[in-house]
């Protein structure tokens, strides 16, 4: 689990409310992440993995907020339309096949901002990335880059440019091979033939993802007032939810987020902020919390975690990364419920556990045929959607 230092003025700006630190650190903590220390400068606190979009200072005083009912609910972000263009060329679905872009204008950044998003960057690479595997992220400054943009795959030796906070250009054999950050990522493009790179129509070279920016058309400073965002990797929904909780961290930083199109054998606009929407059985969620939730209880309770709520439908934020079931409201609901208000019961009735007498006699075959060399293999991909969801 991630531990992220958090700039406090910056959450307790964001949060709207002048609260003590006792009282940060109750909320902190309940509000499902580990609280390690505040400072009169810091929070540091450890972030669980299914909550990357807490790994920022907006994204986590988003999350407060709403849990302590200073501004609950859905929020809504504005995506401006526009003419940017990312084009896909046909080369890189050897190797990362799929990116999400944005672009963030009127910013207004300090070198204090600037590490903030360094530190966004970095702690969803580590978890939600899983170490640039899943995704890379990318963070340019967009006043030197001419659209449109293309995303293709080349030969290392006809890659050149100037890594970033390096002296001089390099091939992309060179970078894997030489440059500190290149051989660190280097087993990424392990036995690729091509690798892939963003590329500007001035033909000038953006970044070669998973690895390494541009020093020229990649370095953000306290200069740059519009920021191109993207997410190259192999899943579209997913990096499509990582440049959410990045544009979404962005805006909430005062920044205005424009759409990018981007063009494969489809055209798609990118990002997409609006919710996904879940229903939700209040029967099922009473049984298995032990409570007697009425609709309007409900409702408030998810609104409390920053969800929204219609005719027992859940509007999920476009940046959640965690919400798959059922189950994960019922967490969520528990959460806002809060852990200390639930009555500890002990069962009337007392039982002694014995193991089912089937699963005795499959976990004897089971032996007889691994003694048999054979490999016992239990995917999802031969679970029925029954198994996966119904009986969950």
């Amino acid at each position: 689990m991630p531990t992220i230092t958090l700039d406090k003025k910056e959450v307790l700006k964001l949060l709207g409310k002048k609260i003590s630190d006792k009282e940060l650190a109750d909320r902190t903590s309940m509000l499902g992440t580990d609280l390690e220390e505040i400072t009169n400068e810091e929070i540091k606190v450890e972030i669980f993995p299914n909550r990357p979009d807490l790994l920022s200072e907006q994204g986590f005083a988003r999350a407060l907020s709403s849990f302590m009912g200073i501004k609950t609910g859905l929020r809504k972000y504005k995506v401006h339309k526009s003419n940017y263009v990312v084009n896909i060329d046909k080369s890189v679905k050897k190797v990362r096949p799929f990116t999400a872009c944005a672009i963030v204008k009127n910013l207004k950044l300090s070198d204090e901002k600037i590490k903030q998003i360094i530190q966004t960057q970095e702690k969803l690479h580590v978890t939600y990335a899983r170490n640039r595997k899943k995704l890379a992220i990318g963070v340019y400054p967009c006043e030197k880059i001419k659209f449109p943009v293309t995303y293709k795959a080349m030969k290392p030796k006809d890659i050149l440019f100037q890594p970033l906070e390096f002296p001089g250009k390099m091939t992309g054999e060179q970078i894997i091979t030489r440059h500190k950050t290149g051989k660190e990522f280097a087993h990424l493009l392990e036995g690729a033939s091509v690798y892939p790179v963003f590329i500007d129509s001035n033909n000038e070279f953006i970044s070669m993802p998973p690895i390494i920016n541009s020093h020229k058309t990649g370095k953000v400073s306290v200069d740059t007032k519009e920021i191109f965002i993207e997410c190259s990797g192999f899943d579209y929904e997913v990096l499509s939810t990582c440049i959410n909780m990045l544009v979404t961290a962005l805006a909430d930083m005062g920044g205005e987020v424009y759409e990018i199109k981007i063009k494969d054998n489809k055209t798609i606009s990118s990002p997409n902020l609006e919710p996904t929407k879940h229903k939700i059985d209040i029967n099922y969620v009473n049984k298995n919390l032990g409570l007697n939730l009425k609709e309007n209880e409900m409702k408030k309770l998810l609104e409390k975690m920053g969800f929204g709520y219609q005719n027992k439908t859940v509007l999920v934020p476009a940046y959640r990364a965690d919400i798959l079931h059922q189950v994960d409201f019922i967490e969520e609901i528990a959460i806002a419920y809060g852990y200390e208000n639930f009555q500890e019961e002990i069962p009337e009735v007392a039982t002694i556990a014995k193991e089912n007498e089937f699963e005795v006699f499959q976990s004897k075959v089971a032996n007889i045929l691994v003694g048999l060399n054979l490999l016992e293999v239990h995917t999802y991909n031969i679970a029925s959607e029954e198994t996966q969801n119904t009986k969950m």
